[in-house]
């Protein structure tokens, strides 16, 4: 299955100076294949489709670099700008959105090994990595949520070999992983507390009477406190967005029974025998003395059903537990007097996982056309989850939502150069989303379209973006509220994909002469949701 690093295998000493079962060699060989395998997938199938709403959104950010946004902290952007600087193509944005979906099989397999995990159990771990649906999809799309992956494994490392060697000074390097994790996304506080709480709760509690932890603590406060600044500055607006969204009834809601059958699907039915098998071994088998990962799962799986989260968000939890289940595995099938140095039954585990990733990864990827796709998921009569209330579609979120966008744009131009000259420069084009003001601002300079305007999330900073005209091409608009706002309306187009979400399904309106300039109700159009 691979060649293996030169690293010996060696007695360690735990923390309390007792000898512990020797660390097995790193096989850097499977680590470099695997990591390499999804690395390669995601390339291959980086122009498949189109780009992703939320992608472009990023790339406008990137526009207008700061130290936060409404709805996210200033990493990605920052990313996004990179892409901007090497041509902003979609193939550059998921090339560096593989090279992550890489890092989290790469970094499932460290775990595993760092758990004590030999050969077959580091391999093990980086093919069930792979074949996650959840980590597929965020593997193939240039967001917050695939970063957030790495970060949480990096931190959950760190948390492995401080109770390993007793070093706190690892606190640090702890600090800077999740100060850096919180710039990505700010739902790495919830880590952060179950990372606090499970300390409490285990012998590793002693680490409060240290300096290192705190010092950890500071830099990661370090790292956060620009976003903090800017938050207070702007008066807290992703609490504001976070609370709208509460309101509205935007997520779906599961309860608790639902919460744990979508963690089982979207982590893949086959590999749910694996990470239970992992919280087993931090429990009750041999990796007891990482049983703070074990408390850190049950309370992330309690936070995020008691506020009802959405069910990818203990996705970056499961790295740890996939790690610990090949390895608590490996250790039963070389204990197994049945088992025990005979080949069949690692590859049997092998075979089955591996043929059951392959056939859920056409759900996950867009290895088929949209047609296709939906042909395939009602052979295996599999519905996809959503999680959001109002994203309908003929394909999932993930996919929908990367179609449409240079159809959008094109239908807009030529509504805007059908107009003479003169009312041309008289008008701007307003967006009910940051999706369709996204892709205008993407796709439009090739048309000759002015920036578009939208009240929506970021895009409310940046106002009228010069605009001083009396009328405005929009979308996403009803004509009751266009009414309130302009002397006369006229319906001018239609915008319609076949595969993307219903949602983006909009008339194109034509707002003759606003009553009041649009600088005066640049306050209405503020959408925080």
């Amino acid at each position: 299955m691979g060649a293996r690093a030169s690293l010996p295998r060696v007695n360690c000493q735990g923390p309390s100076g007792s000898e512990v079962a020797p660390q097995p060699s790193l096989s850097l060989g499977l680590l470099l294949g695997l990591s390499g395998a999804a690395l390669l997938l995601h390339v291959l199938l980086s122009g498949r489709y189109g780009y992703f709403r939320d992608e472009l959104y990023y790339l406008s950010c990137a526009h207008h670099l700061a130290w936060g946004y409404v709805d996210m902290p200033p990493m990605i952007p920052l990313l996004a700008r990179l892409a901007l600087v090497l041509g902003g193509s979609l193939r550059v944005l998921r090339v560096i959105a593989g090279i992550g979906g890489a890092g989290i099989v790469a970094m499932t397999m460290l775990i595993a090994w760092r758990l004590g995990g030999g050969r077959f159990a580091q391999g093990l771990a980086g093919l069930c990595a792979l074949i996650v649906p959840e980590y597929l999809v965020t593997g193939g799309l240039f967001s917050m949520n695939l970063f957030e992956k790495l970060f949480w494994a990096g931190c959950v490392y760190l948390l492995i070999r401080i109770i390993q060697t007793g070093d706190s000074r690892l606190w640090i390097g702890f600090g800077a992983v999740a100060g850096f994790g919180l710039m990505n996304k700010h739902s790495i506080l919830f880590f952060g507390l179950a990372v606090l709480v499970g300390l409490i709760l285990t012998e590793s509690r002693k680490e409060f009477a240290k300096p290192w932890i705190w010092i950890g603590g500071l830099i990661a406060v370090l790292i956060f406190l620009p976003n903090v600044i800017w938050q207070v500055q702007h008066h807290f607006p992703t609490i504001e967005d976070l609370q709208n969204v509460r309101a509205t009834g935007k997520n779906v809601i599961l309860g608790p029974v639902a919460f744990i059958q979508a963690q089982v699907t979207m982590m893949h039915p086959i590999l749910f025998p694996v990470w239970l098998a992992g919280l087993w071994f931090l429990f009750a088998g041999k990796g007891t003395r990482y049983r703070l990962l074990g408390w850190m799962y049950l309370i992330l799986l309690t936070i995020f059903v008691v506020l009802h989260g959405k069910d990818y968000y203990l996705a970056p939890a499961y790295p740890m537990l996939l790690a610990g289940g090949t390895v608590a595995i490996e250790n039963w099938l070389d204990s197994n007097p049945t088992s025990r140095g005979r080949f069949w039954p690692k590859a049997a585990i092998v075979i089955a996982i591996a043929v059951a990733g392959a056939v859920t990864a056409p759900l996950a990827l867009p290895l088929l056309s949209p047609a296709g796709y939906v042909a395939y998921q009602q052979k295996l009569h599999i519905r996809t989850r959503k999680t959001e209330v109002h994203h309908d579609g003929p394909l999932p979120q993930y996919l929908g939502d990367q179609f449409g966008w240079p159809e959008l744009t094109a239908d807009v131009a030529r509504i805007y150069n059908s107009l003479p000259p003169e009312e041309r420069k008289n008008t701007g084009i307003l967006t009910g989303n940051f999706g369709e003001a996204s892709a205008i601002d993407m796709f439009g300079p090739r048309y000759g379209l002015p920036a578009a305007m939208s009240g929506n999330l970021n895009y409310y900073y940046w106002g009228t973006r010069g605009f001083t005209g009396d009328d405005v091409i929009t979308i996403r608009y009803g004509p009751r509220y266009l009414n309130e706002i302009c002397k006369s309306v006229e319906r001018v187009g239609e915008h319609t994909n076949p595969w993307g979400m219903d949602e983006e399904n909009n008339a194109i309106f034509f707002c003759h002469g606003l009553k009041e300039p649009l600088t005066r109700i640049w306050e209405d159009q503020k959408n925080w949701n």
